[in-house]
């Protein structure tokens, strides 16, 4: 009963909006705990709009409800291809981002923390995907 009832919300349309709207707080109370409550207030009015938008258009749209409630097979490659172009996009980022500091006369920071923590997880997924796989 108990995992019915998961899949239930899972798949629920309400989930992403919500999810969105709670992710607009948190963006509002980092601002507002920063000082900076215009921004909070900016972040919390995006995802809610963007919140909004996957309530409206989740049930016309098979892109949105794939983002959100409706997974087949051929949606999870779409968004594995589409993880692993994000991914690369990310890390190419990083590593000219950390050129640029490095070329400025700058430390680097926080840009070789972000290249070095993306590099050890590469790492070790590599190593457990071939492990289990």
């Amino acid at each position: 009963m108990m995992k019915d009832d998961r899949q239930a919300v899972a798949r629920s349309r309400w989930l992403m909006p919500l999810f969105c709207l709670g992710l607009g707080g948190v963006v509002l109370l980092a601002g507002w705990l920063g000082g900076q409550l215009e921004s909070g207030v900016y972040g919390l009015v995006v995802m809610a709009v963007f919140g909004l938008v996957l309530l409206l258009l989740g049930g016309r749209s098979e892109t949105i409800r794939g983002l959100t409630t409706g997974r087949d097979e051929r949606f999870a490659q779409i968004d594995l291809r589409a993880t692993a172009a994000t991914g690369l996009v990310l890390i190419t980022t990083v590593i000219v981002a950390w050129l640029v500091e490095i070329a400025r006369g700058h430390s680097g920071e926080p840009y070789s923390w972000l290249g070095a923590i993306g590099g050890f997880a590469y790492i070790i997924a590599v190593a457990f995907f071939r492990w289990r796989g």
